[in-house]
């Protein structure tokens, strides 16, 4: 989604305010079309799932539960017909994964648009507070949001001094890396891990796979999705780069990139990683 940057940011916006300045009115009885995976889960984990009438394709968490609300179609495209069946009085966008033109006739259709944009972790608290007080569980997202500020606080406490270079690649054919102005790099940041991008770069910009580009960083962090990277490709990988096999590495994208709710589990994971890396170091 394009969309003009509002005059101030959404960690410093009034909680009824989403990303592009508009307050919201509390709804508790809204009726909700969510359209992001990571903002379906945090909306049942606010105790919300009831008011769910429609997801994605790709909402499939919590799974035990996600089955139950229809799928009107995924991020990019929905199934006009099937949004008009279930009768959304709001929907849940994000900047990133959802167009603008999707947005505008969500609201032409008389559909209020709740448009999320975090950058950082820091916007997961703010973002889990504007869900639960536009849709009426703020004491839900106060829980949830302090939970997940302490997590942060802690990781951010322990960041190493010493940082390095990683390559995370998001798509292949052609590849696909993260720009510095986005959720992924600053989440990987945490732990002192740089992602490498061209000079100047989009937010995710093609790149080529070559020896300059693989020479300059420490790390190749082949991402669960949102292209399925497996343990194949790493194999495939290191086959055409033999000088810099050791430096691939499968990440989960979920932990990764998915913000809300699953931010706070992705602290750990971070944690985990930078464990790991360090105590492999000779």
């Amino acid at each position: 989604m394009t969309a003009s940057v509002p005059s101030i940011p959404s960690s410093a916006a009034p909680r009824l305010t989403d990303w592009t300045g508009r307050r919201h009115p509390p709804a508790p009885d809204a009726r909700i079309l969510s359209l992001v995976p990571s903002l379906t889960e945090t909306l049942f984990a606010l105790g919300l799932g009831d008011n769910i009438v429609g997801r994605t394709a790709f909402c499939v968490h919590p799974a035990d539960r996600v089955k139950g609300v229809k799928s009107v179609g995924g991020t990019k495209q929905v199934n006009w017909q099937k949004v008009t069946a279930a009768a959304p009085t709001h929907v849940v966008l994000n900047v990133d994964e959802n167009p603008k033109e999707m947005a505008d006739e969500m609201a032409a259709r008389g559909i209020v648009p709740v448009v999320t944009h975090p950058l950082s972790p820091a916007d997961n608290g703010p973002l889990i507070r504007l869900l639960g007080d536009v849709f009426g569980r703020p004491d839900a997202a106060d829980d949830l949001a302090r939970h997940f500020e302490d997590a942060l606080a802690a990781i951010a406490a322990a960041r190493p001094v010493t940082e390095s270079r990683v390559l995370y690649l998001i798509w292949k054919a052609p590849w696909m890396t993260v720009g510095p102005d986005t959720y992924i790099a600053r989440t990987l940041d945490l732990i002192g891990w740089r992602t490498w991008a061209p000079p100047a770069a989009a937010r995710y910009p093609e790149i080529e796979m070559t020896d300059v580009v693989l020479g300059d960083v420490d790390r190749v962090l082949f991402s669960s999705e949102p292209f399925p990277f497996t343990e194949d490709h790493l194999a495939a990988f290191r086959a055409d780069h033999p000088d810099h096999a050791d430096k691939a590495q499968m990440v989960d994208g979920e932990m990764l990139s998915w913000y809300g709710v699953r931010a706070t589990e992705s602290l750990s994971y971070l944690k985990d990683l930078a464990d790991s890396a360090s105590a492999s170091r000779p």
